[in-house]
């Protein structure tokens, strides 16, 4: 296998399993927003998600892997119009990476795009995409050119326009959500009219896609910022949970760091009592930047080293030495930032069929982080659930979105839990869910919508204010309710 040297641990457990380092102990892991589960077959009649919980019935699934010009366009309204004839509703995804069937239409048409149309503009400092386009597609395209994106999901699996469609955010800072970089899009509208929204042009329509969950129609192309590639060094400290947030603010707020994500101890004896802060300089030496690499073989090795925390208090101690004290110890240099982000879903694979990846994600103000902590420390070790990771993110706010969780600057908590595929284990998960909400919610936070579909009516739009108005402008937009899914049907219709 050859010498093992941090550089190999970095790029290893970086995307696998954050485990040591700092290409390192890599958010990807604990922030990434799918399961191994990504590759599950296909069952005739029926779609599932990463959760594998979602099994749902649909009348008909197909790909479309067309261009973004009049193929696609004349395929997609084809099926709309189809889908509207018989009174079914149509949806799109990419990855389906979602964990409630948020992009999964019940009993209707849903479509699958593949597609890596990706052409950059370094005049503008723009890039072009097929909505299908998954975020490994844009490195590649803009690492040999000097650029990257500016905000993406912290895994390379899924596909810019869902990105989009659920304003996921990533770890550069000092960035709100990936809708923020989005310039403009062109999308066929459930009447089959072809529109291009922008913040100028057809911008109500701009704000309800962006974090809409393909409520609104079907994004045809994208026109997305990015910003030029550096090498960057990482930066470790430690603290007591509490400190954190003050710690954070300060890091995000120096014009130096770029790139910047948190840890908390997930062992039970010291439950979220300390943290560990991860921040990225760029280095003098920005020549000859390498091309971006992704995972190898230790990224699958620690991924291994993650799963064996499952149960096991032992290896979860382990795990935060090696993370706060063996890591930063071994320091080998840099990496780019395009290699930072560059990293799949499916080294986490788990391959247990009894258990499934569960994500949370809360998103609180930095000044009700002690309020967070201590929430969390109430509600989830009186769980059944298996607690494996939790990264901590800054968000700037989000004035945009209709369905914003950003209305003011946020620290976001990505949490990981291996629950079981069980009744118990799913009743257990709602429980728990419930009562996390509603602590956050008192705290003036609010939850992620990509999720298991355990909250309250309620709960939504305590966390989420203009849910109400999100749902009677969709009506309006789309008044025969023909792009519906899981979040559409189990909450907004009620509004």
């Amino acid at each position: 296998m050859g010498k093992v040297t941090r550089r190999g641990l970095l790029v290893g457990a970086g995307g696998a399993a954050g485990w040591i380092g700092a290409r390192q102990f890599g958010p990807h892991l604990p922030v990434y927003e799918g399961t191994a589960r990504l590759d599950m077959p296909a069952e005739a009649g029926f779609l599932n998600d990463a959760s594998g919980l979602s099994r749902t019935p649909i009348h008909r699934h197909i790909t479309l892997s067309e261009d973004p010009g009049e193929a696609l366009i004349a395929a997609i309204r084809a099926e709309i119009t189809e889908a509207a004839s018989n009174r079914r509703p149509v949806n799109i995804g990419a990855a389906r990476h979602s964990m409630g069937g948020q992009a999964i239409p019940r009993a209707g048409h849903a479509i699958s795009f593949d597609n890596g149309l990706v052409e950059p503009d370094t005049s503008r400092q723009t890039y072009r995409a097929h909505a299908g386009a998954r975020w490994s597609q844009v490195i590649a395209a803009l690492d040999p050119t000097g650029f990257s994106p500016a905000v993406m999901q912290s895994n390379n699996d899924f596909g810019v326009a869902a990105t989009f469609c659920v304003n996921a955010h990533g770890w550069p800072v000092p960035f709100g959500p990936m809708g923020a970089t989005v310039r403009s899009f062109r999308m066929v509208l459930p009447t089959g009219d072809l529109v291009t929204c922008s913040r100028r042009e057809n911008a109500e329509i701009f704000n309800l896609t962006m974090g809409g969950y393909g409520l609104t129609g079907a994004i045809i192309d994208m026109e997305v910022d990015m910003i030029p590639n550096r090498r960057l060094q990482p930066s470790f400290e430690t603290m007591p949970a509490e400190a954190f947030s003050v710690a954070f603010t300060n890091a995000v707020a120096t014009p130096a760091v770029s790139m910047a994500y948190g840890r908390l101890n997930v062992g039970r004896a010291r439950f979220f009592e300390d943290a560990l802060m991860i921040t990225y300089r760029a280095t003098e030496d920005q020549s000859d930047l390498p091309p971006a690499e992704g995972s190898g073989l230790m990224a699958r090795l620690a991924s291994r080293i993650y799963r064996w925390q499952l149960g096991n208090e032992p290896m979860k101690r382990l795990r935060w030495w090696t993370e706060t004290t063996l890591g930063p110890a071994l320091g080998d240099g840099p990496a780019t930032r395009n290699s930072l982000i560059n990293e799949p879903v499916v080294t986490l694979d788990d391959r247990d069929d009894n258990r499934t990846d569960i994500l949370h994600e809360y998103f609180v103000a930095p000044e009700r982080f002690g309020d967070f902590l201590t929430a969390c420390r109430e509600v989830i070790p009186a769980s059944y659930q298996e607690f494996l990771n939790v990264t901590l993110r800054h968000v700037a706010q989000d004035d945009e979105a209709v369905l914003s969780y950003a209305r003011t600057p946020r620290i976001a908590a990505v949490m990981s839990f291996s629950q079981e595929m069980t009744q118990r284990g799913e009743a257990d998960m709602a429980r728990m869910t419930r009562n996390l909400i509603d602590r956050i919610v008192e705290i003036g936070g609010s939850y992620y919508l990509p999720y298991r579909p355990h909250a309250t009516i309620d709960q939504l739009t305590r966390s989420y204010p203009r849910a109400e108005a999100f749902a009677a402008a969709k009506r309006e937009l789309d008044p025969q309710l023909i792009f519906r899914n899981t979040l559409w049907d189990s909450y907004l219709e009620a509004l």
